[in-house]
C-alpha cells in the first residue's frame, strides 16, 4: 500500500510542477503533476525509472535523461500531465548489475542478455506502484508517453485505462545509444521505429 507522505512546488526549466512524494514501506516514488488531472481523461503521462548513469553521470549509452526532459516539455506544452518517477536503477536490478554488465557490453553483448548472463532478471521492474499512484489521483485514463509494451501492460494490469500511447524517442547520435535502441527493439519488444 503506497502512502502520500509529502508534497511541494518544484520549479524546473520546463515550468512549475507539484511534486508528490509517496512511500510503500520500502521505496519512495515521486509524482510530478502539472495542471488539474483529478478525474481527467487522456492525461499525458510518463512512467520513468531512475537511471543513475544517465541522470547523475550523463552517460551517452541511454536516453533516460533526454526522455525525462522530453516528457516535462510535452507536459508543459499541454498544460496538464503527470510523471511518475520510480526508484528502479538497472531495470530494478540495482547499480551493481549495471557495473558488472559493462565488460560484457564492451564485448558487444546487449544489455538485456548481459543481465541474464550475470544471473539478473532482464527487466525486474514492476509498474504496480505507478498504477497505484495514478489511481490515487482518480484519473479516468492516461495517454502514455512510452515505447515499452511492459509499461502499458503494467498499468493496464494495475487497473489504469491507457487510452493511447505517444512515442518518446531521441534520435541516436552515437553508436552506444544506437546499440541500446537495437537491444530494446530486439530483446524487449519496444515500439521504436529505427
Amino acid at each position: 500500500m503506497i502512502k502520500l507522505i509529502a508534497e511541494g512546488t518544484l520549479r524546473t526549466k520546463f515550468g512549475e510542477f507539484t511534486e508528490y512524494l509517496f512511500y510503500d514501506g520500502q521505496k519512495e516514488s515521486i509524482a510530478l503533476v502539472k495542471g488539474d488531472i483529478r478525474g481527467a481523461s487522456d492525461v499525458l503521462c510518463r512512467i520513468h525509472s531512475h537511471c543513475l548513469t544517465a541522470h547523475v553521470f550523463n552517460s551517452i549509452e541511454c536516453d533516460c535523461r533526454e526522455q525525462m526532459e522530453l516528457a516535462q516539455k510535452k507536459i508543459e506544452e499541454e498544460g496538464r500531465g503527470l510523471i511518475v518517477w520510480l526508484d528502479q536503477v538497472g531495470k530494478d536490478n540495482g547499480h551493481m548489475a549495471e557495473l558488472l554488465s559493462a565488460n560484457l557490453k564492451a564485448e558487444g553483448v546487449p544489455q538485456t542478455e548481459a543481465y541474464q548472463r550475470l544471473g539478473y532478471i532482464k527487466d525486474a521492474r514492476s509498474f504496480a506502484r505507478a498504477a497505484e499512484i495514478i489511481r490515487s489521483f482518480d484519473i479516468a485514463s492516461v495517454k502514455l508517453m512510452t515505447n515499452s509494451p511492459q509499461k502499458i501492460k503494467g498499468l493496464t494490469d494495475g487497473g489504469v485505462k491507457v487510452s493511447g500511447i505517444q512515442e518518446i524517442y531521441v534520435a541516436p547520435d552515437n553508436p552506444d545509444l544506437h546499440k541500446t535502441y537495437l537491444d530494446k527493439v530486439n530483446n524487449q519488444g519496444h515500439l521504436i521505429k529505427l
